[in-house]
């Protein structure tokens, strides 16, 4: 599945929040996520848990730049967490976890995620996915994407170009990733 996406910086997460009402956002709720990533030789490949209570295995390709940028993915639900997990630490490799509280809205198709990530702090993402993958499409859903920048005054420095994972590898770890 297609999406136009970017991350970005937030120093005032209950500014975000407020911005969120504004925007006339539904409220989708709060997710304690972590996600397991693993060594790749190409794309990224993590597995998510959920509060605790459920799982998703989520192979993804990004057009890695600052600013909106395309990604495709696919979410597969896991049923057997505690046969899948070790069944690819032992196959892939572990590469790092990221542990993150998320807040959710959504705004007819974009998702607006509030998120404080352990060791990395607190961030701002847009998410507008789409099912049409042609130029047009992409085109309209980065429009999108930018009037909420500027709706919610993120700026070009606050853009990130990379995922947590990379930001964590980057700060806590000397693992070289095969991956961007």
């Amino acid at each position: 599945m297609p999406n136009i996406e970017i991350k970005a910086r937030c120093s005032d997460i209950n500014r975000a929040r407020d911005i969120c009402r504004s925007q006339h956002t539904q409220h989708v709720g709060l997710l304690h996520q972590v996600d397991t990533y693993y060594a790749t030789k190409h794309g990224r490949l993590k597995l998510r848990e959920i509060n605790g209570e459920q799982a998703q295995l989520i192979p993804y390709l990004k057009d890695y730049q600052t600013g909106p940028m395309r990604s495709q993915f696919s979410v597969i639900p896991v049923t057997e967490l505690s046969i899948v997990k070790p069944l690819l630490e032992q196959l892939l490799g572990v590469i790092g976890v990221i542990d993150k509280q998320r807040e959710v809205f959504l705004l007819d198709n974009v998702r607006v995620h509030l998120d404080n990530v352990d060791n990395l702090g607190s961030f701002i993402e847009f998410e507008a996915v789409y099912d049409s993958d042609d130029a047009l499409t992409r085109q309209q859903e980065t429009a999108k994407v930018r009037a909420l920048m500027q709706a919610f005054s993120i700026r070009e420095a606050d853009l990130l170009d990379r995922s947590y994972i990379d930001y964590w590898l980057m700060e806590y770890a000397n693992v070289t990733s095969s991956s961007p």
